[in-house]
Order: structure tokens, then sequence, then C-alpha cells
């Protein structure tokens, strides 16, 4: 039924098409100021384009391969998604990588402020007390013990160090992946125990005894350890008031950073800084503490330490999901950008096939369709080809979204039908809605002048 394709272009116009892309893949990579990143999007994007493809043609081959069904408007449907010159390929090249794009970043998005705040406060513990001085630290647990006696108080000392050499190398010849690279740049919190700590399982090596009193040891995370390539006997000197100190490793352990607990990528030997003056740093958990509780805390140790440097966690949190929603808003509108272009390019393809929609319906018309059969007909197959659509986006942004938490961010990954539901339903009022607004002016076309045409 209908017009058929008019196959691939002439080839002077493929070439053309091809050396164009390439020119500006070209100019996208020369000029930008990342080009390993330049590559890679430049490589996705064409990677997405065939994937896509792909898709449309499958979709194709489903309808082809679908049994005949006995309802008109539905059997016209079919035959449309898989006719030569069919709207199916623009159609999911068009919307595809759009609505993959928008759930990719819903879910992250999404991901990211239940964490913040939905399992991260749980976990999390009421205050952040920093800068204690040594001799005030029984004041500070005495005065925490008669303002929160149902809380619980940790303190650890805390000395403040840079990283100085790996192995007798200094860090700046060290050569190591970027997502580790943080822990060599700057000052880093360190600390020392006699016991392991309570948040943190050892993953290899053994700790030290209580009474340990032979050469510097340190206990190092394992995550940040693997990532700029330490292992259990290698060194690492670290500079402390001014002096190099070097530990070497004695144990690597998991540090679960998402408790926003008390961590260090590093915890030393006692014997390591004996003797060193340092600092302490504290935390203060109360589960069901109300929010006049946390203020007579806060207003408590302001007034009696003035110099300790008290954070509310939860105003903390209550900052990142603003950030985070920010964020993820300015994302999603970029995003949205580029999904106007594909309702655009959308628009474009189905006024290219007006022709063959009069042609199609001018001749069902003249055998008997009603007004009626082809609006059912052309918004089934509009239907048809937005929830085929949707559903690639919503399998492959899931799948993204599930990568970059998972594995990157290593956070809890969550499906959120919400979203699948909103995808579906956008596709669906896309396609039909446009496809319908051309199918209208088609339908309003007078049958005489097609067929004397024909």
């Amino acid at each position: 039924m209908g017009l058929e394709g008019r196959g691939l272009p002439r080839p002077v116009y493929v070439v053309s098409a091809l050396g164009i892309a390439l020119f500006l893949a070209a100019l996208a990579i020369l000029f930008s100021g990342d080009q390993r990143i330049a590559s890679i999007f430049v490589g996705a994007t064409v990677f997405a384009f065939l994937v896509l493809r792909l898709v449309g043609g499958l979709v194709q081959w489903a309808a082809r391969k679908s049994p005949r069904v006995r309802f008109v408007a539905l059997r016209l449907a079919i035959g449309n998604i898989h006719r030569p010159g069919a709207l199916t390929p623009s159609v999911v090249l068009s919307l595809g990588l759009g609505l993959t794009l928008l759930v990719t970043l819903a879910l992250i998005d999404g991901n990211l402020r239940r964490q913040i705040s939905g399992s991260l406060p749980e976990r999390a513990p009421n205050f952040f007390f920093v800068d204690i001085q040594g001799s005030e630290v029984d004041a500070f647990s005495s005065l925490i013990a008669d303002e929160a006696p149902r809380g619980t108080l940790a303190k650890v000392p805390m000395l403040r160090g840079r990283v100085m050499a790996l192995n007798g190398v200094a860090v700046d010849k060290v050569k190591v992946p970027a997502e580790g690279a943080w822990v060599l740049k700057g000052d880093r919190g360190l600390t020392y125990d006699t016991k392991q700590p309570e948040n943190a399982t050892l993953t290899e090596g053994k700790w030290w005894p209580d009474t340990y009193t032979g050469e510097p040891l340190v206990s190092f995370s394992d995550k940040e350890g693997k990532e700029i390539g330490l292992k259990l006997g290698d060194t690492i000197t670290v500079n402390v008031l001014g002096r190099n100190v070097t530990a070497r490793i004695a144990n690597f352990r998991q540090v679960e950073w998402e408790t926003m607990g008390i961590n260090f990528v590093m915890v030393f030997s006692p014997n390591t800084f004996a003797g060193a003056p340092h600092g302490w740093i504290a935390t203060l958990t109360e589960k069901n503490a109300s929010t006049a509780d946390d203020a007579r805390v806060l207003n408590a140790v302001t007034r009696a330490f003035p110099a300790v440097t008290t954070v509310r966690v939860k105003d903390a949190l209550d900052i990142v999901n603003r950030l985070v929603g920010q964020l993820g808003t300015a994302i999603r509108a970029a995003a949205g950008v580029a999904l106007i272009a594909s309702v655009l390019v959308l628009a474009g393809a189905l006024a290219a096939g007006n022709r063959a929609r009069i042609h199609d319906a001018v001749v069902l018309k003249t055998l008997g369709a009603t007004r009626r059969t082809l609006i059912t007909a052309f918004s089934l197959e509009y239907m048809l080809i937005g929830l085929a659509t949707a559903i690639f986006a919503l399998a492959a942004g899931s799948a993204a979204a599930w990568f970059v938490v998972a594995r990157i961010m290593t956070l809890p990954s969550h499906f959120m039908p919400e979203v699948a539901v909103a995808t579906i339903a956008f596709s669906l009022v896309i396609t039909v809605g446009i496809g319908l607004a051309g199918t209208w002016r088609v339908l309003g076309h007078k049958a005489a002048p097609v067929l004397r045409n024909l």
C-alpha cells in the first residue's frame, strides 16, 4: 500500500553527506579543549545512530512478521510501519536519542536525591565537631553527655599532612589514574589508632597489636590504595608539621564513605606521631533528636567552646540536595534542547511523508474507507512507533543510569516506575500529536487531483 520508497539517494549525495559529517567530527575533535572526550562523544554519536537505525529496522521486522489482524485500522497501521519508505526509522532515530538521554538523567537525578534525602540522613551523624583541642577533649565529652544523654559521641585524634612520596618516589613524578589522584593533592586528614575502626573491614593484611612500637605502619583505604597502585609492604611518606614521616602499609581496609561518619584514607600506628601536637574531631549521633534538641546542643557547644567548628549534617545535606536539584535542572534543560531538536526533525520527517500519506488517504477513501477509519489507522501507527521508541529509550536509559550510579558512583541503583510512565506518555503524546496534526491536512485533500496524477 502507498508509494514505493525511492531507495538510497544518488551516490553524489551520499558522499557529500559523509564528507560533511566527517568534516564536522574533525572540527569538533580538533578544536575541543579535551580531544579525548570529544573523540568519545563523536564515537558515541555514531554508535547511537547505528543502534537506533537497527532498532527501527527491528520494529519494522516485527511488524512485518506480526499475524494478520481482522481490525482494519490496526491492519493498515501495521502495514504502514513496515512498508517501503515508512516513517518508522525517522521517528525512532529522531526521538530515540533524546528520550534515552532524558531517562538516563532522570534516573541518575532520582537516585542521587533518594540517596541524599533518604538513606544518608538515616545513617549520618547529627553533628561534626572539628578542631577540638587536646586539653578540652574531656570537658567537651562531659558537655555532650549532659546536653545529649541519649546520643553517641565518637572522637578521634586528627592531624593534617601532605603525601610527599610513594615508595620513595616523589608524588609529582608518579603517574596515577585521575580517579585516585585526589589523595595525592593538598593536605589530607590523618589519624592514628591502636584498634581497627569499627566502621571498617580489613580486605588485606592484619592490624597492629595494641602495644606495637616498631616501624611506623599505616592502614590504607582499599579503593583509593588500589587506584594509585599501592600494595602491602609499600611505603608512603607524609609531611606532618614540617617533618617527613615514612610508614609501611600494613593492611588495606574497606571504607564506607557514604555513612558520613569519621573516615580517613590513612590510619597510622600510634607510635608514628608520638608527641606531635594535634586536635580532635568528633561526631554526635542521636537518631530521635528533634530540631530543638539539635539547637540546644549547638548553642551549648558554641558558648562553651567557641574555637570548635560545629557542622550540623542535616543543614549540609539540605544544601547538597539543593545543589543537586539545580544541577539536574540545568542538565535536563540542556537535554530538553536536544529533545526539541528531535521533535523538529520528527516534524520534518512527517511533513516529508505527506505526499505518500495523501496518496494513501485518497486511494483508501475511494475504496470506501471512512475518515474515522483513516484517523484511527494513522493514530495507531504513530502510537505503535512511539511506544516502541519509548520502550527502547527506557531500556537503554535505565542501563546507562545503572552503570553511572552503580559502577561509577558506587551507589545503590533503583528503578523508578514514574520515570517509565512519564517517558512512555511523553513519547506517545509527541508522536501521536505531531502525526495527527499533519494527518488532518492530509485528510482534507480532494480526491480528484490526486487520482488524475496516478
